[in-house]
């Protein structure tokens, strides 16, 4: 038989997961991969693509 969770383990982590996440931490884990990908791509234009799906995710 598979062991499961307690139920207070599966609530608890519900929980956190249901928490919206600021604006302003979304940006900055969102940030340095689009600085990661200037350097490896070498192009704007990747940077404004990563930009603009950060700006509609932050338009939610």
């Amino acid at each position: 038989m598979a062991q499961t969770a307690p139920r207070t383990l599966v609530r608890t982590r519900q929980d956190r997961r249901q928490a919206r996440r600021h604006p302003v931490v979304a940006t900055l884990m969102a940030l340095p991969l689009a600085a990661l990908l200037l350097l490896v791509f070498d192009g704007w234009e990747t940077v404004a693509t990563q930009a603009s799906s950060v700006g509609v995710m932050l338009g939610r």
